[in-house]
């Protein structure tokens, strides 16, 4: 967040799934099929998503995939995360390699385009004792490159969604 708050081509934001108090995924009928949300976080939840043009997921990998939390808030929503773009950094003790790889998998069935640069992070080299985020110098060129990827596919995209 501290990168890209540096930069004056967009306007960024700090969204963490966790504020939205998502329940564990159970709507009777897919996003894919209706607009019309049962569980009421899921409103809100919705009303963010709509109102963002792009995304940077930041993921941990926990047994080489993605955390449920983060699956379930994004089976969530359908028509919202579509033709819009994203950008992905994963960090674990083999840098969140597959769990960037099973997200971006994940994103193709919203519509959501996922940039091609993608930093990763160690547990070992990039946070002390595993728990204070410490990271190396060399990955700001890195998140920048991404970040004008996520910037360009985000404006490029909200054309056909208006």
């Amino acid at each position: 967040m501290g990168i890209a708050n540096k930069r004056t081509d967009a306007t960024f934001e700090l969204v963490d799934i966790k504020e939205y108090n998502l329940p564990k995924f159970n709507e009777t009928i897919p996003a894919v099929m209706s607009e019309s949300y049962e569980t009421p976080e899921v409103n809100v939840w919705s009303d963010k998503v709509k109102e963002l043009d792009g995304f940077v997921f930041v993921t941990p990998e926990y047994n080489k995939g993605i955390t449920s939390a983060l699956k379930d808030a994004i089976d969530y929503l359908y028509t919202e995360w579509n033709n819009k773009a994203a950008g992905i950094v994963s960090y674990g003790s083999s840098l969140g390699v597959t769990a960037a790889n099973n997200l971006r998998l994940t994103l193709t069935v919203p519509k959501v385009a996922t940039v091609g640069t993608q930093p990763a992070l160690s547990l070992f080299t990039d946070f002390e004792n595993m728990s204070s985020f410490k990271p190396a110098g060399f990955h700001e060129e890195t998140v920048q490159t991404m970040l004008n990827e996520v910037v360009a596919w985000s404006t490029a995209l909200k054309t056909i969604r208006n």
